[in-house]
């Protein structure tokens, strides 16, 4: 299984130290424009991918600030994993991410299902299912399919629903949420 994980005294790794003793007292937001705003607060992302057994858990944002290094490590984090490509993955998608995980107030890592997918992926994902969009914001790094094990899929879309922010997918039988950073909706059972 494949790690990615910081070593040494990176400013990351100093930024982890601070995150354990800080997060306990980071706020929680009942919704993305409010965890968007303001300054004096870390945002952490924790993902265990189910195709590749990679993990993350990265402080991405400090003290309105993104980490770009942060930022290119949860982009190849969710990348294509068929075709090994990548694409930006779009902030506000990861700030939605990170805001309803905080809701939900878990410790587990999300599990990625998929995050950017490339055209020849999504066209072969279209051809076997009639759920996939041809013109999917995975295409474009906004968007991730995302389960946890100690939440249901209701729960999960209540929380990503909550943040008023995206888009929010329900799927019941497959077991997971799409979030992304379109337009406010929501679809699925």
């Amino acid at each position: 299984m494949t790690e990615i994980m910081t070593t040494g005294m990176s400013r990351r790794a100093l930024l982890g130290a601070f995150a354990a003793t800080a997060l306990v007292a980071a706020p929680t937001y009942s919704k993305a424009a409010g965890f968007l705003r303001g300054g004096g607060d870390i945002r952490r992302i924790k993902m265990y991918s189910v195709r590749t057994g990679e993990k993350i858990d990265m402080i991405y944002w400090v003290e309105g600030k993104y980490i770009a290094e942060a930022l290119n490590e949860v982009t190849y984090f969710m990348r294509d994993w068929r075709t090994n490509t990548t694409k930006t993955i779009d902030t506000r998608t990861i700030d939605i991410m990170a805001a309803s995980h905080n809701l939900m107030d878990v410790t587990e890592p999300y599990m990625l299902i998929s995050g950017y997918r490339s055209p020849e992926t999504n066209a072969m994902l279209r051809r076997r299912s009639s759920g996939v969009a041809k013109n999917s914001r995975h295409l474009r790094g906004e968007a991730a399919d995302l389960r946890l094990q100690s939440r249901s899929v209701p729960q999960i879309a209540h929380a990503a629903a909550a943040c008023h922010a995206g888009g929010v997918g329900r799927y019941s039988r497959s077991d997971f949420v799409h979030m992304d950073c379109g337009p406010v909706r929501s679809w699925g059972s």
